[in-house]
């Protein structure tokens, strides 16, 4: 599969800008450069050592393009395995097709999405877990998600399935030579032993899978659903969260008719906050698709943000349908964290506000463990700092904290539930004294899966829509 082109594509986002990256890889990479680049001191190019900087310029003909910086890289010490070269050009977009145009005509081609990558796949630079880590790091938007992705890239999810893997190997070979030598009934796997193994491989296999529900949401965001009755503050409450204008805030209920959504990253965590219309009983056509929206995105939400005014924990009546609405709430949605927020809590007296807590306390008491409470001003500002704390404490993050191994990859969790799977059934028969080639059969299977996720098991299509989703010249 490895390609003998040499491919050529822009290594810095397309745009104007202040120096721009060419990048070209292949075993000729080094001596197209040196075709189309003059040294500002006299000297072959395709003699120097490999991880130098040379100063010269991009000529086409006599035509001078660009004075430029070139970075030979040659392989397999290149982040391709191949032959690489890195101009770094003035950022003018005139400039950068200028000289890929230049590229193409001395024997480049232009690069398709993730080539780059791929080539040092195939080139044994990475392993595939690894590879797909180097989109997930360019996309990372948040510190939790720099971290996961850069924990992956490293080799740590890899080392720990290769490991595994590799054990697994060791036993299964016994397994298959006790084959050939079936008719003489002999055992060269250590049964107990093999028993052992196999406990720790699922142990191992089930934190893995019960990390991607932490890994996934760290990676993508957390989604929080903001809802509540119509104008009890909840498009204030996003604003204050994000601190700008970001939905439109009126005394008239029901202004938000759409959901409205923006992401804040607290303390390197991401949250996406997702403002949606009020809840409550309406002839309007467009509002009850608001509202319709509104308990679709309570669906998809990690946790849910709950308003209420304040001044409606004062009454008993009030009382009653508050806590039949949480109580509703927490059915409907058991697996859901919840903040109760007490909204425009500086209206009360004081008093009444020692009430509302209390009242808040015991409601929660017999509820949801998820559930937390807040007295809070959105309008003032008043205890958004203490519901972003409140957010924070929901998420498990102490897997990240100790430098866990965490799955954001669906493709790598759809391996492992199978891996798991043929694990279990391994484990099955050796409890039932399968034979031997019965219990090969499984094995096999599990080390097919482990081998999907690092790469070991490969097809033309499954790297494709891999490499598919990256940056071209990455």
């Amino acid at each position: 599969m490895i390609s003998q082109d040499n491919i050529v594509a822009l290594a810095t986002p397309s745009g104007a800008g202040a120096i721009a990256i060419i990048r070209i890889s292949g075993n000729d990479a080094i001596s197209i450069a040196s075709t189309v680049f003059k040294p500002s001191r006299k000297k072959d190019i395709t003699k120097q050592k490999s991880h130098t900087l040379h100063l010269g310029q991009i000529v086409d003909g006599e035509k001078v393009l660009d004075e430029v910086l070139l970075s030979i890289f040659i392989g397999p010490n290149s982040y391709s395995g191949e032959n690489t070269v890195e101009i770094s050009c003035h950022g003018s977009t005139y400039i950068q097709q200028q000289i890929i145009q230049l590229l193409l005509r001395s024997g480049c081609r232009m690069a398709n999405a993730g080539e780059f990558t791929l080539r040092a796949f195939l080139n044994g630079k990475l392993d595939l877990s690894q590879a797909e880590a180097v989109a997930d790091l360019i996309s990372s938007d948040n510190e939790a998600s720099h971290q996961i992705a850069m924990q992956q890239m490293r080799g740590g999810f890899s080392s720990e399935i290769a490991k595994l893997r590799e054990e697994l190997l060791n036993f299964a070979s016994l397994i298959e030579l006790e084959l050939d030598f079936a008719e003489e009934d002999v055992e060269f796997a250590d049964r107990s032993q093999f028993f052992e193994l196999l406990n720790r491989i699922e142990f191992v296999l089930k934190r893995l899978i019960d990390s991607f529900a932490v890994g996934n949401v760290l990676k993508n965001g957390i989604p929080v659903a903001i809802v509540g009755e119509p104008n009890v503050g909840k498009s204030t409450l996003l604003n204050a969260l994000l601190n700008e204008e970001r939905a439109i805030v009126s005394d008239i209920a029901g202004t938000t008719r759409d959901t409205i959504e923006d992401e804040l990253v607290i303390e390197g965590i991401g949250f996406r906050f997702i403002d949606t219309a009020g809840i409550r009983e309406t002839q309007d056509v467009v509002e009850s698709i608001g509202i319709r929206k509104t308990f679709e995105k309570i669906e998809q939400a990690q946790m849910v943000v709950y308003l209420i005014e304040s001044v409606r924990l004062i009454a008993e009546t009030q009382r009653q349908i508050i806590k039949k609405d949480y109580d509703e709430l927490v059915v409907k949605y058991p697996s859901k964290s919840v903040v109760i927020v007490a909204n425009k809590s500086d209206q009360l007296s004081e008093s009444d506000l020692k009430a509302a807590e209390a009242f808040l306390a015991n409601l929660i008491a017999t509820g949801n463990t998820k559930t937390s409470f807040l007295m809070m001003s959105a309008k003032e500002n008043i205890g958004v700092s203490q519901l972003k704390s409140l957010l924070l404490n929901f998420v498990n993050t102490g897997a990240l904290r100790n430098n866990e191994t965490i799955v954001t990859n669906t493709r790598h969790y759809d391996s492992l539930i199978k891996a798991f799977e043929e694990i279990q059934k391994v484990n099955h028969g050796l409890q039932s004294n399968l034979s031997s080639d019965l219990l090969a059969i499984d094995i096999r299977q599990a080390l097919y899966h482990f081998g999907e996720i690092t790469g070991q098991v490969t097809n033309d299509e499954l790297l494709g829509n891999i490499f598919a989703n990256f940056c071209i010249g990455k």
